[in-house]
């Protein structure tokens, strides 16, 4: 009897903690693996390589509504995904940087909880600081390293969270001015989490991947963001591509599509086939654009549909479709 007394006292010690404390992940669901970067790949603590496949949502201000337990429950499920990324627009409407306080405080909130729907339904996160209009990541300096410094701060204990600093830095931004801009963002990351994932945009709308190859920021656990739009890039920036992987460079498409550049028009399956043969043969992570119903060709889920979570085929797009069978594909 006196031991079973002890066993009650210390398993209502450790829900206590539980409660009190970040450290006890189980709360939130089960532990994955902490991942880190070795040569050009993502691989788990035993060394083997990963490759994430998931979504991305659009923008957080405008649809809120698909952050949402459910949904990550059953893309895990039933579209075999193992990660999402929450984009966060810093620039535009109601975007971080632009909105009032209340709305940054939404903001913040809608990504907490997304990272915890995420660690319960067992995926990987990714944090987006979704840079657009504002073309050049330095334009909100400030505001990004004091951001992901309280991100880091809050999910340092979470082995499922990725950074990402800056979506696509565009308008004729050099690489100089990323590098310095995520040497100073990659350091206040650090500051409170020492090993964490943190992918880095790259010049011309991520693309430019190869002129990061010839001067990347110091560091580990560090990568490099490639986007692309199959119905716009073809076989050139596969190129570009190979030549930073061999450089070195590690690569994460934390956004891709197969129409066009501009999220619509015709979809060019052919082209996005071979991106896809691409990417498994390189085992380079990819997100799909994205978790919406807005009426345009990137969207996943039909403007029709209402629906957010539970979808059936035919509540999916063409290319929703088409994501999600490559994505089943082993």
């Amino acid at each position: 009897m006196k031991k079973n007394r002890v066993r009650t006292l210390f398993a209502c010690l450790l829900a206590v903690l539980c409660l009190t404390t970040l450290e006890c992940m189980p709360v939130y669901g089960a532990k994955l693996p902490a991942l880190k970067v070795k040569g050009t790949r993502l691989v788990n603590e035993k060394g083997k390589t990963v490759q994430l496949r998931g979504v991305s949502t659009h923008g957080l201000s405008w649809y809120p509504e698909y952050v949402n337990q459910k949904a990550f429950s059953y893309m895990k499920k039933n579209w075999n995904i193992n990660a999402v990324r929450l984009a966060m627009y810093t620039g535009e409407y109601n975007g971080y940087c632009t909105g009032d306080s209340a709305n940054r405080k939404a903001l913040e909130k809608q990504i907490d909880q997304g990272v915890k729907y995420a660690a319960k339904a067992g995926l990987y996160v990714i944090i987006d600081w979704h840079i657009l209009s504002d073309g050049n990541p330095r334009t909100y300096e400030k505001e990004a390293v004091a951001f992901f410094k309280k991100m880091a701060s809050k999910y340092k204990n979470y082995t499922n969270v990725i950074y990402e600093i800056c979506n696509e830095p565009n308008g004729g931004t050099s690489w100089e001015d990323i590098k310095t801009y995520a040497g100073k963002v990659v350091k206040a990351i650090r500051s409170k989490d020492k090993h964490a994932v943190i992918l880095i945009g790259t010049p011309n709308w991520s693309q430019d991947v190869d002129a990061a190859a010839q001067s990347p920021v110091k560091g580990k656990n560090l990568m490099y963001t490639l986007h692309f739009y199959a119905g716009t890039h073809g076989e050139y920036l596969r190129q570009k591509a190979q030549t930073a992987l061999d450089r070195g460079l590690p690569l994460f498409v934390s956004e891709f599509g197969i129409s066009d550049a501009s999220g619509n028009g015709a979809l060019n399956k052919e082209e996005g086939s071979r991106w896809m043969k691409f990417l498994k043969s390189n085992k380079i992570s990819y997100m799909g654009w994205n978790l919406s119903n807005k009426g345009e060709s990137s969207a996943l889920i039909k403007s029709a549909s209402q629906k957010t979570s539970g979808w059936k085929s035919t509540d999916l797009t063409p290319w929703g479709n088409w994501l999600v069978k490559q994505m089943k594909q082993k």
